[in-house]
């Protein structure tokens, strides 16, 4: 039977990173080189249909300036996904991703899926973070991985696509206490002892 599902959606990352170019990427397919900076945080949302249901993604895009910081916890604290962005190209932007991971053990919700993405991989020849270590980091803490590039769309869709599967999957295990409960595509992935399977 066909299913409506809203999900609400967290983009998290240092500033310049291509937050708010995959959230126009995704919402209205289009990308501008020179797009503007976000202040404090801006929202769209999108009906994705996929495997014959609507999947309805309320994203917040928060501003990735360090005096933002404090306000972005109005905007996970009841969500359902987290997207942390980083620059393949930025060595401390990745380093950024995972201070904003702890922030989320410490005080996003339960049950969160969190999803490490390296934006930008149209600038594969500039790469500063290798993205092996980046997808293991993400399978570290019970995460998805995503290469993408807003500006060639690039994985973005594929990305959605995935935290679809994940959400349903998560929603199944959740029904049945004998199951452990985890963010990750691998069945075989041990959950993490952190809040909300978030090993910190």
């Amino acid at each position: 039977m066909r299913k409506s599902v809203q999900i609400k959606v967290c983009l998290l990352g240092s500033s310049g990173v291509g937050k708010s170019s995959l959230l126009k990427r995704f919402v209205v397919n289009e990308f501008e080189e020179n797009e503007q900076t976000t202040l404090g945080a801006a929202y769209q949302d999108k009906n994705f249909e996929y495997k014959g249901n609507t999947y309805k993604f309320q994203i917040w895009d928060t501003a990735g300036q360090e005096k933002y910081a404090p306000l972005a916890q109005m905007y996970y604290r009841d969500a359902k996904v987290a997207i942390l962005v980083y620059d393949i190209t930025s060595k401390d932007s990745y380093a950024t991703l995972k201070e904003w991971h702890r922030e989320l053990c410490d005080k996003g919700p339960k049950d969160l899926i969190t999803c490490v993405v390296g934006n930008k991989c149209d600038l594969e020849d500039k790469e500063e973070v290798d993205s092996n270590t980046a997808r293991n980091y993400a399978k570290s803490i019970d995460g998805l991985f995503g290469l993408t590039s807003a500006k060639e769309n690039r994985g973005v869709n594929e990305l959605f696509m995935k935290i679809c599967d994940v959400y349903e999957k998560t929603a199944v295990d959740s029904s049945q206490v004998t199951r452990p409960k985890g963010n990750t595509l691998d069945p075989s992935a041990k959950p993490g002892a952190g809040k909300g399977g978030c090993p910190c």
